[in-house]
């Protein structure tokens, strides 16, 4: 991966999105979802959920490094808890 000039963080955390997709593959194969509604305005699956956390992490993230310059660590944390919530109650 020399090529790439691949970091430590990036494979991190392209490893970490991985392990979720085959996470929610192995999940889905063994417990087929069922759509539902929470609090999200649309039913959604846990693929969807997890897409639409992903996505509005990446933009809390991008926020974050407009509004401040602390280290990113509060926006991991604040990403986690996002996703957690959304996947619970989304």
């Amino acid at each position: 991966m020399d090529w790439m000039a691949w970091t430590g963080p990036t494979i991190g955390f392209f490893g970490v999105i991985a392990l979720m997709l085959a996470g929610m593959t192995v999940w889905g194969v063994l417990v087929p979802t069922v759509p539902r509604q929470g609090f999200l305005p649309i039913v959604t699956t846990r693929g969807d959920r997890l897409f639409i956390s992903l996505l509005a992490s990446a933009y809390l993230h991008l926020a974050w490094l407009a509004v401040t310059d602390a280290p990113l660590w509060g926006a991991l944390g604040l990403s986690l808890v996002l996703i957690f919530v959304v996947l619970r109650w989304g």
